[in-house]
């Protein structure tokens, strides 16, 4: 009997299959995106200064777990396509406060049928139950797995 493992030892580990659909999805998704003018960083700045109050570019980066100048750079871009804005913190004026505007929320609101459209692409092979049962999965391992 032999220790070495094999391909289907590979392909039996979620961190391999995950991997694999992950390439796949982001490329799905980076394609639709783009037909916007956007990245995928695009749509997670717009999601996440969405999902809160407007924060700042050193409160972003912190939050999701990037670079400052990676969070000014997309900023700069997104705010060119006048889908946010920076305003001066009148309690700090060094400090910029992102917010959504008007095309902001069209654009992820386009980002987010994208995602849809993608999701239903990739999962088409699954039930309706399978489908839930992999969003549950996927969530709860990103819940677990968030940077702190």
């Amino acid at each position: 009997m032999s220790d070495v493992k094999g391909a289907a030892d590979l392909r039996a580990t979620v961190v391999f299959n995950l991997g694999t659909l992950g390439a796949l999805a982001a490329d799905r998704f980076a394609a639709r995106v783009e037909a916007l003018g956007l990245k995928p960083k695009h749509a997670g700045l717009l999601a996440a200064l969405d999902a809160g109050q407007a924060a700042s570019q050193q409160e972003l980066a912190r939050r999701l777990g990037v670079a400052p100048s990676l969070i000014v750079a997309l900023a700069d871009q997104l705010q060119g396509l006048g889908a946010l804005e920076r305003v001066r913190d009148p309690e700090d004026r060094r400090r910029q406060v992102l917010g959504l505007t008007a095309e902001g929320r069209r654009l992820l609101s386009a980002c987010v049928a994208a995602a849809q459209a993608a999701d239903e692409e990739l999962t088409s092979g699954l039930g309706d139950t399978q489908r839930a049962a992999l969003a549950r999965g996927l969530r709860l391992l990103g819940e677990q797995h968030r940077p702190a």
